[in-house]
């Protein structure tokens, strides 16, 4: 065989394999559904990818140590993970390409230890960070922290922020309070944007909460108390504390507002690891045993349905909001929390 042709077959082995990996890597992204639930494994630090559809695992990547929270870009491409370590040892929040199912470079917080809630909003990643007591946000774009707001709260641990971006709300679970910061007008001597900080206070254990749709109040499951608080949020103040029968440490509320579910561990003689709640009434409209303690809640944005991490069952639970019954269960690995919804774009 010449030179010349030796050459040519090696070029040729090299274009087909480039084909192939091409072929491979489209085939990869292929099998990430969409839309996709995501799934928190906190002790095996994963990130598990399932068809909502068939309920079946679709892919695991990597998700970084102690991981604790996700949410996903708008577009469904990234997820976005908070790695915690309580301690004050973690500063980072894993990132995973979702077509192609694997790990990017961390976003690295520098001197901002133990990260956990995470909010994307206005296309902007909002998160907490307990050791410092502050809620920032990060321009995905750049991996950069472009605002930073102290809450001189201890255990600052959830974060939500208002579709208005006007309100960036975040619970603190060792000082159970509510922060609620607001934008405040500018004024002649004031040339940049100000914020004001109030501290609500709520229960033991204030962890888990939503804002209501309306955007009027906030609920707050207060895990020590297995007490629900409610806040007016244009009067910053809370209205009314009420028992429930979980020591919830998650609160979602529906797409409609008329409902409200608690996740958590049984509180008094009730095996409940998950009740609904009648916003008007405050009563229980359904409670559910699943077995064992349980974390993060997704409400689909449709409103139909709603996945519960059962971090003690190893499993997370399909709840139909209609008939208020289970239609399906997922098993996970080990210990499932933070639960986020990918639909591509």
């Amino acid at each position: 065989m010449s030179g010349s042709h030796r050459r040519f077959s090696r070029a040729s082995s090299f274009v087909i394999a480039g084909w192939v990996i091409v072929f491979f890597a489209r085939a990869l992204a292929a099998q990430t559904p969409s839309p996709a639930l995501v799934v928190l494994e906190k002790r095996d630090r994963a990130l598990v990818i399932v068809d909502p559809a068939t309920l079946k695992i679709a892919g695991r990547v990597p998700a970084g140590p102690d991981p604790h929270e996700v949410e996903c870009s708008p577009d469904g491409r990234r997820a976005y993970i908070s790695n915690y370590g309580g301690d004050g040892s973690l500063h980072t929040i894993s990132v995973v390409d979702l077509d192609a199912q694997k790990a990017l470079p961390a976003i690295d917080l520098g001197a901002l230890r133990s990260p956990h809630g995470l909010a994307f909003v206005g296309g902007k990643l909002y998160f907490t960070v307990e050791s410092n007591k502050v809620v920032g946000r990060v321009d995905p774009a750049t991996q950069a922290v472009d605002w930073l707001m102290g809450t001189g709260q201890d255990g600052t641990h959830m974060v939500v922020v208002s579709p208005a971006l006007d309100r960036v709300f975040t619970s603190n679970v060792s000082s159970g309070t509510i922060s609620i910061f607001e934008q405040v007008e500018r004024t002649a001597r004031n040339f940049g944007t100000t914020w004001r900080l109030t501290n609500v206070a709520a229960g033991r254990g204030a962890e888990g909460f939503d804002l209501a749709p309306d955007g009027k109040t906030i609920w707050t499951a207060n895990a020590q108390d297995g007490t629900v608080t409610v806040i007016d949020v244009a009067a910053k103040k809370a209205t009314e504390t009420f028992a429930i029968p979980v020591r919830g440490n998650r609160l979602k509320f529906t797409r409609d507002g008329g409902r409200v579910l608690v996740s958590g561990s049984p509180s008094g003689s009730t095996r409940a690891n998950l009740v609904i709640l009648d916003v008007a009434s405050h009563q229980v409209v359904k409670s559910f045993d699943f077995g064992g303690a349980s974390a993060g809640i997704l409400v689909l944005p449709d409103g139909s349905r709603a996945f519960i991490a059962v971090s003690e069952g190893d499993k997370v639970v399909g709840v139909d909001l209609q008939k208020l019954q289970i239609v399906g269960e997922i098993a996970t690995g080990h210990e499932p929390d933070g639960l986020a919804w990918a639909q591509r774009k």
